[in-house]
């Protein structure tokens, strides 16, 4: 399968959910229904400049400003409406992941960084050395995932071990919580949650123009779908 790549005002962007490093952010310029953060970093802040995308809790955010240690990123209504990036404070934990390069490794899954919504996280326990996360979202995004696919929690790309109604589960090893934010989170938290973006292209694609009512299989119906 090819790679997808978003194409974000003049530029292709992918992310692949695996976090680089946990920034902190050190101050928050509010706006009516907008944002600028300044974050606190180092290693997405080699070799970035002015205009490239960085991963914030999951949510692509072009960088504005940047220092050897700090970099500033506006946040839109839109974003702040859809995401939990309304909810930062000065010295919340942060992860953070640069914009995946044509040549990168691809160590996760398609990330585009755009978030469908939220989940709140209703339960944490530890089953020897893993650590179950059980969280709750929308009916609206429920129906995009699924057991054994991927999920993405706050930019960290995650496999779902459990799916039902209402709720879904992911079980994470100890280094994914160590090297996110993971290990501050707890029951009640809201997380950034982005589905997989296959699923909703595939829904996209059998609703948006109505089908012929097909009469069993047939080898010009298997033609039509490509096989």
């Amino acid at each position: 399968m090819g790679r997808i790549i978003y194409w974000k005002e003049g530029r292709f962007v992918l992310f692949t959910g695996i976090i680089e490093e946990v920034g902190t952010v050190k101050k928050i310029i509010r706006g009516t229904h907008s944002a600028v953060l300044h974050i606190a970093a180092s290693t997405v802040l080699q070799g970035t400049k002015p205009g490239d995308s960085i991963a914030v809790n999951g949510i692509c955010l072009t960088v504005t400003k940047l220092s050897n240690e700090l970099f500033s990123a506006d946040v839109m209504h839109e974003t702040l409406d859809r995401s939990s990036l309304g909810s930062l404070f000065v010295g919340s934990k942060v992860n953070l992941e640069r914009a995946m390069p044509a040549n990168g490794r691809f160590g996760g899954h398609i990330v585009a960084g755009h978030a469908d919504g939220t989940a709140q996280i209703k339960e944490i326990h530890r089953d020897d050395n893993a650590v179950w996360f059980t969280l709750q979202t929308k009916p609206e995004l429920m129906r995009y995932i699924a057991e054994k696919g991927s999920v993405t929690l706050d930019g960290i790309s995650l496999t779902v071990a459990k799916a039902g109604r209402e709720q879904f589960s992911v079980s994470t090893i100890p280094h994914t919580v160590d090297q996110t934010n993971l290990h501050s989170r707890k029951k009640g938290d809201t997380v950034n949650l982005e589905t997989d973006v296959m699923a909703k292209y595939i829904e996209r694609l059998l609703t948006a123009v109505p089908q012929p009512k097909q009469e069993g299989i047939t080898r010009e119906f298997l033609l039509q779908s490509g096989f």
